[in-house]
């Protein structure tokens, strides 16, 4: 119960920090002294859970079990109340008074007061069964020494490419003493491929002195020792341990040796043997097994061989060997379904070893196997075959306690699949998985949790942005089988805090007789009554919900809950939430307005919102938003976002750090002011000019403003004809806008939105989409894109590019698609030296030649350049549309402009006018 209790306490001082803030200590009437009292004992509960909670003592779970129930009590407590003084409600459903706020917390402080004195009473009792966070204990029951076995349970079926590697890695001509890290997961075979390189003939002639000896979580050094000099064997010996590293040192001296660490968790180990290896200058090498990427990082190996999963051919092959002793499948009648049990391993070799010993002993049935393939991942762990979930459940037990909750939430995914890092991110944090550390808002040290689960080989990389970062995740369905099985033991999840509606299921069925908690249909509903805590104009304040068993289970607090009616819809369809909810996924038809009430929900910090139906009528946001200072996120397909009223002492959302599918938006100076810490802005222009053909004014010059503003996406359908003169105000000569940009961008997108570029030194992502660049002719500044890394130009006018190495000296990618006119790709772009790939796609052939000659002219000075450049046959009728197209849009700027030579310079014709 460590997990869950600890889960709660972060939980549970998020909320104590909430009720703190500014904006709602002068709205609210709570005891501040109590609040900051409770924080102290909290913040004592949660360090001593850090150090104690390997303990696996009966005390100490009794103990968690009262920690996440006292916890999950001062939550609710605190809710009742600030909800109550929020909404002003006199229903008799809600007995609570400001004044009884200080007599209910009195109660759980003194419960928590009696926990934490019986922790301090029976600390020393179990303290010897309570190991501090990465031990070193002093007897070593896993460790071993000695030569591995070479039996048939070793053989590297699937693996003979990465032995080959190997093998050529540890005989390679170089004198250094080298170390070789072989990193995976837990079950891929790691240890397999050593033990195949470690006694290959090749490798057993090549080295005078092979040493294999393992290390696991726990290990004794002098034991270690002393199996090295006695050939596996350990015994009572009054020697030092400088006296044994002494004699192990002599040894190898002057010899050529091998040595594998197999199954090394932390860099401890190494650092406290790596001064007896000698560096003999004569090809000696050590071979390293681990789960932990950061070991090899530490070991300074900047190239570590990553074990990969099986493919399907290699899983099927292993699967044979192991299952009939021999390749393919004996009976016919069950390849089929042999096939299908060794897809659900996702090849890994763990699995598929484990599903295979089940399989030889069968009767060869094709009911057995069926209901096996039916069920990979629950056969592979069973406890039956328990060794698959042993070797699985070590990377489990390792993680300190701040990873396993997040961990453990993996299991709420669905099997493959892939979610979004973003995404997954705010989901933690909603659920209250997150320590807040000073320094660091809490998105930074969510993701390097995430970095630290992938480092450790628990979380599987989906996809990358072209920044490198990862984009998406996953988990393997064993692990994921680990996490359903630890979730469940643990409650985890005890209260409704993060929540995915999906309004189009209430399309397709009777909304009645939906589980109010997850949308699923069926039989086993029950109704239940809660109270709704704000009455509007349909008042009411009781309603009854249906609720399925799973979810009564799910959430043991359930009983507890409250509701707030915070939309309705233009049908007068009502959507009520817990008033606990922090992070609301809303997808549906229609167009909803947000009522007022959805400050109620005081403790949500993420709100996003996807709904069908029309442009004009798109979701309005209450003016209460810009009183929720917990906000981070806020996030539309599209939607209005109201002008904030300027009031003394009005809140300043501080923590808003992502705004995005706003529609005209007004960038003012108090909007500025009230979002200062925004990093990531999407909006949407529809319609920058009122009835009377007047630029509407978004002030877009007051971005430069927003000076931790690292990501900006900005798209504009402006309507040309309507364009009464370039010079008004918010756009400059030539009809761009005119947007003043922070130095802090890092990532710009303009789709549709003409504007002038200045220099953004910071900036690494450009991306300019329909017809976003201005005119035909581009001369970058020198230093104007220091640091770009990727360059994304579609649908652009743009004919001549002039520019040189220097302009980009840090260009990494570049991508040119849907540009008819552009005669080719500056040459001198080849020579830029972090340069990796060119993507030219439906541009005309002129640029496509270009780009290949690039390439060419790259390899033939040996430096790797990929390049992608597909040339195309256009339609005369094609290119004739594309000059009317573009004729029509300059002939509109004339009025103002005088003649078609006075817009665009006569050098700056078209090119595809001289076809």
């Amino acid at each position: 119960m460590a997990v869950s209790a600890y889960a709660a306490l972060l939980s549970l001082a998020d909320v104590l920090n909430n009720v703190q803030h500014p904006a709602r200590r002068h709205r609210l009437q709570l005891d501040i002294d109590r609040i900051q009292s409770l924080q102290e004992k909290v913040q004592f509960l949660q360090d001593f859970l850090e150090v104690h909670s390997q303990g696996k003592s009966q005390e100490l779970e009794d103990l968690a079990a009262q920690i996440r129930a006292v916890a999950d009590d001062v939550e609710d407590i605190i809710d009742l109340h600030v909800v109550y003084q929020l909404s002003q409600n006199e229903s008799h459903h809600l007995q609570a008074t400001p004044s009884s706020f200080c007599e209910d917390i009195d109660k759980e402080i003194s419960k928590i007061d009696s926990i934490t004195k019986e922790l301090m009473m029976i600390k020393e009792d179990w303290s010897s069964d309570i190991r501090e966070q990465n031990p070193i204990p002093s007897l070593p029951a896993s460790s071993s020494t000695g030569l591995p076995s070479t039996g048939k349970d070793s053989t590297m079926v699937g693996f003979d490419e990465p032995l080959l590697h190997l093998i050529d890695e540890l005989t390679k001509d170089e004198s250094n003493l080298r170390i070789l890290p072989i990193v995976g997961m837990g079950g891929i075979g790691k240890t397999t491929l050593a033990q195949n390189a470690f006694n290959h003939p090749s490798i057993v002639n090549h080295f005078d002195v092979r040493i294999w000896f393992t290390i696991s979580q726990t290990y004794n050094v002098q034991e270690i020792l002393q199996g090295l000099l006695n050939d596996g064997k350990t015994q009572e010996t009054k020697e030092t341990l400088a006296k044994l590293g002494e004699r192990l040192h002599k040894k190898l001296f002057g010899r050529r040796y091998l040595i594998v660490m197999d199954d090394v968790w932390n860099i401890k180990a190494w650092n406290e043997l790596s001064l007896l290896f000698p560096d003999n200058g004569n090809r000696s090498r050590i071979m390293m097994t681990t789960r932990m990427s950061k070991v090899a990082v530490l070991l300074g190996c900047h190239d570590p061989y990553m074990m990969s999963f099986l493919t399907e051919e290699q899983s099927w092959n292993l699967f044979c060997d192991k299952v009939f002793g021999q390749k393919g499948c004996s009976y016919p009648e069950l390849e089929k379904i042999g096939m299908d049990i060794t897809k659900g391993c996702r090849g890994l070799p763990l699995a598929i070893v484990a599903i295979a010993g089940l399989l030889a002993n069968s009767n060869m049935q094709q009911k057995y196997w069926k209901s096996i393939a039916k069920n990979v991942n629950s056969f592979a762990n069973s406890q039956d075959n328990d060794h698959c979930l042993k070797v699985l459940s070590l990377s489990y037990n390792y993680l300190p306690l701040h990873l396993k909750a997040c961990f453990l939430y993996m299991s709420v995914l669905p099997e493959d699949y892939q979610i979004k890092v973003s995404e997954l991110v705010q989901i933690w944090i909603g659920e209250g998985f997150v320590k807040l550390v000073r320094g660091k808002i809490l998105e930074e040290t969510a993701n390097e949790y995430l970095e630290d689960l992938v480092a450790r080989n628990l979380i599987l990389i989906g996809e990358r942005t072209v920044c490198g970062k990862i984009r998406s995740c996953s988990i393997h369905d064993l692990l994921r089988d680990l996490c359903l099985r630890e979730f469940d033991r643990e409650h985890l999840v005890r209260n409704l805090k993060v929540r995915r509606k999906n309004r189009m299921e209430r399309w397709r069925n009777n909304p009645e007789k939906m589980c109010f908690m997850c949308s699923k249909s069926g039989s086993q509903l029950v109704s239940r009554d809660l109270p709704i805590v704000v009455v509007n104009w349909r008042s009411t304040s009781v309603v009854s919900i249906w609720i399925c068993d799973y979810c009564k289970i799910k959430y043991p607090n359930f009983a507890k809950l409250r509701l707030a009616r915070v939309m309705d819809d233009i049908t007068g369809d009502e959507i009520l939430e817990p008033t606990k909810l922090r992070c609301f996924f809303l997808r549906g038809y229609s167009s909803y307005t947000l009522h007022s009430s959805l400050n109620l929900l005081w403790n949500l910090n993420s709100l996003f919102v996807d709904l069908y139906g029309s442009i004009t009528c798109p979701p309005v946001l209450p003016n209460e938003i810009w009183e929720m200072p917990q906000l981070r996120h806020l996030k539309f397909v599209y939607g209005l976002l109201p002008d904030p009223t300027t009031t003394p002492g009005s809140t300043i959302l501080e923590n808003l750090h992502t705004l995005s599918g706003i529609i005209n938006f007004s960038c003012t100076k108090e909007v500025v002011e009230r979002i200062p810490n925004l990093k990531k802005l999407k909006i949407k222009y529809y319609s920058i000019y009122n009835g009377n053909g007047k630029c509407s004014g978004f002030c877009l010059e007051n971005l430069a403003y927003l000076h931790k503003l690292e990501s900006l996406s900005l798209s504009s359908f402006t309507h040309w004809e309507k364009v009464p003169s370039y010079e008004q105000f918010g756009f400059g000569a030539g009809g761009q806008m005119y947007i003043a940009f922070p130095d802090s961008l890092k990532k710009l997108n303009l789709d549709g939105a003409t504007t002038l570029i200045g220099s953004l030194p910071n900036l690494e992502v450009l991306k300019l989409l329909r017809h976003a660049f201005y005119g035909v002719e581009w001369n970058p500044e020198e230093g104007q894109f220091s640091r770009l890394k990727t360059l994304y130009i579609s649908e652009s006018y743009l004919v001549w590019w002039r520019a040189e190495s220097t302009h980009f000296p840090n260009l990494e990618r570049l991508f040119l698609t849907n540009m008819a006119y552009l005669k080719e790709v500056p040459f001198e772009i080849g020579d830029i030296a972090t340069l990796r790939s060119i993507f030219v796609e439906s541009c005309s052939n002129s640029a496509a030649i270009s780009a290949q000659r690039i390439e060419a002219e790259q390899h033939s000075n040996g430096n790797e350049l990929e390049v992608h450049a597909y040339r195309r046959n256009i339609p005369r009728w094609r290119l004739a549309l594309n000059v009317v197209l573009f004729l029509v849009r300059v002939t509109r700027a004339l009025n103002h402009e005088g003649s078609i030579i006075k817009v665009i310079g006569e050098k700056n014709l078209p090119y595809a006018w001289k076809v």
